[in-house]
Order: C-alpha cells, then sequence, then structure tokens
C-alpha cells in the first residue's frame, strides 16, 4: 500500500514535469517564430534556418544582440559628414538595420555593399516605397497611390504592381518595403494619409492590401503592415504632433483594427505601430500607441496572436519626439512590446537603458533572445545569411524604363472612374470639335498632346469665344508633387466650370483626389470622369480612355459626400468606333 502511494506520488510529480516541459518547449517553439517564411522552404530548409538563427543568436554578445533591434535612416543628400556619423553606428553599436531615404540610388549601393560587407550580422536594408522607389529615389519611376489603386477591380493588377517594386527593391539591396498602409480613410480632411490609403470602405482596404502584401513577400521582399491600431481618422499629422483617434471600441473594431485583424495570419511579415493617442484602447493619459504596452503586447501580441515582426513608426517623428528623449523613446518601446526602433535618434543611449533596464527586472531576457532571433529567422527567410553586392551601374535605368511606364500606365487605364455620363459625351467622337479647358495650378500639356490637334485649348479667360452648345473638357489638374497637397478646387475654377455648365456640354475630368468633387455641384455637368492623380502616366491613360482605346471600369473608393458614395461608378467599353452605341451599366456597392 505504501509503495502504491509512493508510486502514485511520484507519477504526479513526473507528469507535472512532463506537462510543464511540454508546455515550455511549446512557447519555445512557437514563441521564436516569424510570420513570414518563403512558400517554397521546405522542412529541412526550415530546420536550416533555425540552426542558423541559432548559431548566429549565440555567437553575438549582449550589446550586439541588443544592436539588432534598431535601425537608423541613411540619407544620401546630407554630406560626408553625416555618412560617416552613420557608418560609425553601423560599425560601434552593430545596428540591426537601414532604412534608406533621399537621394542618390548609385551612392545607397554602395554604402550598403560597404555596409553589408563590414557588419557581423547582416543588416535588413528598408525603405518606404509604398508608390514605388520614387518615394525616396526622385529618378526611379513613379507607381500610383493606394487612393487610386482602390479603385481599380482587378486586384491582381495591384499584386503586378508591388511585384515589379520588389524587383526594383531587389536591385538595390532593399529587403523590407514599409508598405502598405491599410489605413481606412474616413475623414477627408485627414493631413497624413488620404491618398496613402486605398479608401474609406474596409473589404476594398483589406483586398487592396493583401494584394499588395502578396505581390512583394511572393517575391521575397517583406511587407509592413501600417499604421497600428489605425490613422485613417485623424486630423493631425502625427510627423508634427500627437494625433487622438477618440472613438469607441466598437467602431474601432469595425473600421480601424478591421484591417489588421483580417490580414493578421496572412502571413504578411511586419505592422508597424503609429504615433496615436488611443484613449479606448491605452487608459494612460497622452500615452501614443507605439510606446503602449497596453496596445502592443496586449492587444497585438496576445489578443490579435500577431507574431511577425512589429516595428515603431519612425521615432524622429513629433508626435513622440517632442515628447520623449533619444534613447529614452526608444527603450520605452520595446518594453511596450516592439521588436525595432525605427529611425533611432539615440542607439547608445537606447541600448544602455534597455540594459538596465534588463538589470532591473523591469525587461526579462526572454524579450531580447525573442526579438533578436524573430529578427534573425526574418533575414534568413529573406536570404540575407548570404548577401549579394548590387551593381550601382545603370541603376537609374533599370529603375525607370519602357516596362515600368506600361505597368503603370495600365494601373491608371483600370482606376478611372466614370461618375456620370448622362448625355453620353464619350468615347469623343472623331468627327467633333472639342474644347479643353486646364484649370488649378499642375501641369496639363501631355494630356492635351495625347488627345491630338483636333481639341482646341482654351485658357480660363477664352470661355466666352468657346461656341454654345459645344463638347467642353474641364480637367482640375491638381499638384502632384507629394501625397499631401490639398485637394479643394479654388474658388476661381468653380467660377469658371459653373459659367461653363450654363450653355456647353461638360466632361468634367478630376487628375486629383476624388475629394475634389466635396463640394462641387455636378448637377448640371454631364459627364465627371476621376483620373486621381495628375502626371504623364495618368494623363496618356485618361486621353485613351476617353477616345475609347481603353475600357473605364473603376469605382469610387472613398465616400465623397451623400451623393458621391464608395463605389459608385459606370463600365465604358472600348470602342474602335466613337459613332457606335456603347451599353453603360451603373453599380454602387
Amino acid at each position: 500500500m505504501i509503495f502504491l502511494i509512493v508510486f502514485l506520488f511520484i507519477f504526479k510529480i513526473m507528469s507535472k514535469i512532463i506537462y510543464t516541459s511540454l508546455f515550455i518547449f511549446s512557447l519555445i517553439s512557437t514563441k521564436f517564430s516569424a510570420q513570414y517564411q518563403p512558400k517554397s522552404m521546405s522542412p529541412s530548409d526550415l530546420n536550416k534556418a533555425h540552426e542558423w538563427v541559432n548559431k548566429t543568436y549565440n555567437s553575438l554578445s549582449q550589446d550586439e544582440k541588443l544592436g539588432q533591434l534598431f535601425i537608423i535612416a541613411l540619407y544620401t543628400n546630407k554630406g560626408e559628414g553625416y555618412i560617416n556619423e552613420v557608418r560609425n553606428i553601423v560599425l560601434k553599436d552593430k545596428i540591426g538595420g537601414l532604412i534608406l531615404m533621399q537621394d542618390d540610388a548609385a551612392r545607397e549601393i554602395n554604402l550598403v555593399n560597404e555596409f553589408q560587407q563590414k557588419s557581423k550580422v547582416p543588416l535588413i536594408i528598408g525603405m518606404d516605397a509604398e508608390w514605388g522607389l520614387y518615394q525616396r529615389i526622385a529618378t526611379a519611376h513613379k507607381f500610383p497611390w493606394a487612393i487610386t489603386l482602390g479603385a481599380i477591380q482587378d486586384k491582381s493588377l495591384i499584386h503586378q504592381m508591388s511585384a515589379k517594386i520588389a524587383e526594383d527593391c531587389k536591385r538595390m539591396g532593399i529587403n523590407w518595403d514599409f508598405a502598405p498602409v491599410v489605413d481606412v480613410n474616413t475623414n477627408p480632411n485627414n493631413p497624413i494619409i488620404g491618398n496613402r490609403s486605398f479608401g474609406s470602405e474596409v473589404p476594398n482596404v483589406i483586398s487592396s492590401a493583401l494584394a499588395y502584401s502578396n505581390g512583394l513577400q511572393d517575391n521575397n521582399i517583406l511587407a509592413a503592415i501600417k499604421h497600428f491600431p489605425g490613422h485613417g481618422d485623424t486630423n493631425t499629422d502625427s510627423h508634427l504632433d500627437l494625433p487622438v483617434v477618440s472613438h469607441k471600441i466598437d467602431r474601432l473594431n469595425a473600421v480601424e483594427l478591421a484591417p489588421f485583424k483580417a490580414l493578421m495570419n496572412k502571413g504578411i511579415g511586419g505592422v508597424m505601430v503609429a504615433h496615436l493617442y488611443v484613449p479606448n484602447l491605452e487608459s494612460g493619459k497622452g500615452i501614443p500607441a507605439s510606446v503602449s504596452k497596453n496596445i502592443i503586447t496586449g492587444l497585438l501580441k496576445e489578443n490579435l496572436g500577431y507574431k511577425g515582426l512589429i516595428i515603431t513608426d519612425a521615432l524622429n517623428m513629433g508626435a513622440v519626439a517632442n515628447k520623449y528623449k533619444p534613447g529614452e523613446l526608444d527603450a520605452m518601446a520595446f518594453e511596450a512590446g516592439n521588436d525595432i526602433m525605427l529611425f533611432s535618434q539615440g542607439v547608445a543611449e537606447g541600448k544602455r537603458l534597455i540594459q538596465n533596464a534588463i538589470e532591473n527586472g523591469k525587461i526579462p531576457q526572454s524579450r531580447v533572445e525573442e526579438s533578436v532571433k524573430k529578427i534573425l529567422l526574418t533575414k534568413y527567410f529573406l536570404g540575407l545569411d548570404s548577401y549579394t553586392p548590387r551593381n550601382p551601374q545603370n541603376i537609374n535605368n533599370d529603375l525607370n524604363n519602357d516596362s515600368h511606364k506600361a505597368l503603370v500606365q495600365n494601373l491608371y487605364s483600370n482606376a478611372l472612374t466614370l461618375l456620370k455620363d448622362d448625355k453620353k459625351l464619350l468615347p469623343l467622337r472623331k468627327d467633333e470639335t472639342i474644347y479643353y479647358v486646364p484649370l488649378e495650378e499642375a501641369p496639363f500639356q501631355t494630356f492635351a498632346d495625347r488627345l491630338g490637334s483636333k481639341v482646341i485649348l482654351k485658357k480660363a479667360d477664352e470661355i466666352n469665344t468657346i461656341p454654345a452648345n459645344s463638347t467642353v473638357i474641364v480637367g482640375f489638374h491638381k499638384d502632384n508633387s507629394t501625397a499631401y497637397k490639398p485637394y479643394k478646387i479654388s474658388d476661381a475654377s468653380k467660377k469658371v466650370l459653373a459659367n461653363l455648365s450654363k450653355n456647353q456640354n461638360i466632361i468634367l475630368n478630376v487628375f486629383g483626389s476624388a475629394y475634389a468633387l466635396k463640394d462641387i455641384n455636378i448637377s448640371n455637368i454631364s459627364t465627371v470622369l476621376i483620373s486621381y492623380e495628375n502626371n504623364d502616366d495618368s494623363m496618356n491613360a485618361t486621353a485613351d480612355a476617353l477616345q475609347g482605346k481603353t475600357k473605364i471600369w473603376g469605382r469610387l473608393p472613398v465616400l465623397v459626400n451623400d451623393n458621391l458614395k464608395a463605389g459608385m461608378g459606370m463600365d465604358l467599353e472600348a470602342t474602335d468606333s466613337s459613332s457606335n452605341p456603347v451599353i453603360f451599366t451603373t453599380t454602387s456597392k
């Protein structure tokens, strides 16, 4: 009997030990996983990946491990003194990566080659390339903004676009495109998201973002959905100050958080956390999401179960840089649950404060192991265990050539959104005299040239010379030089449009945001077409569509006003003969 009691006691203890061991093993096996991995990975490849991670991790000193948590900026337009400062940080602080900024592609390649050669652990190289490398390198070709992509109905075209961006990234030695933006832009006055969002409707944002992310990651470039937990309804530019999103939990779940929740289990390798104050997610007054343990660890990691790399938005932005000291901010961000501090302004101090927190028991060493192994595993998956130097020769042509132009014009063509055509003015008739009145501040000549000599150009002060009942194209050409330019139409342009609409057949073409129509009366205007942007590619694509050379079938991606709602649009089939009847189908979502 005593033997039986002892046996049962020992069995109970051993069961607990085995259960605990299995539990710990389970934690270890899942804790250091990465959200992204190449689809072609076999079990033996995964074993090799984990072997490389463990071997590399164990070879690092504590200081080198902490260095992996930081990414700093590299500009090539700030002079050699600045570049030497970057060089010193790369070599001395053993940082994990760089974010490439403006502006010389060949110089950036040479520096990346140098830094990769000298780094004990390969650097991850990132860039904000939402609309391609043009966002940072002016000689590259510009791809459409997200708002334009949101109008496209065939989402495979977005995949084609981001696959081409991935090709350009590889050419530069870039491994991580900090894109796409998955913020739902419900606020037309949002000063920082706007054109960078796929739109105001959650399903469209999700499907567009998934196509964009897959286009990158199917071609071994890491994506990062941003800006968690949702930057779409803000009035403040986080580069300058701390925005506040004050919605209740139900609304946050239904709109702001919805794209992130839908995309969490789709293999997307990165989430970027915003500098936002969301009081219904963070009880501490004025604490930005980017340094909120409640939001990053509690919501993103534990509640939503995200296992990929978590990276802060740039730490030089005014929303946090005006409030916290360099280094202090980095330590707070890491303690909150971020794996990587982006655009760090104080690497050495950040490392020192993180180490102090570890020694004081505020941050467990296991957090360092978790983040660093996740970083290393992602680097391996991206092929960084064996870096091949890039050749800077012909880089500008490689980033901007006919293959880019053909793809981009097709994207703009598919985005064109016909909101109305009451008098069936489209496609333009070959035997009809057409007048064209360009308004607003941006260039328009490319559009006029593509339409051809049959179109008569008239300036705003010459509209009285246009015969009554003529077909007149009115072009709102908005400044396309950055994604942040105002979309509003001047009173002078509104007056010209109103005067023309009294006795002319108007085709209003908006080369800018659909929000430009927010306070425009279009009730007396026959035809309204949105082109979303004003550049050579969009103007050429629009001119071709107006002449019936390509199909028009985009849909409005944003709620503009009570009359112009997301999902609105008409189909206009391409036709070789403008005299043939055209069948229209009006749909709304």
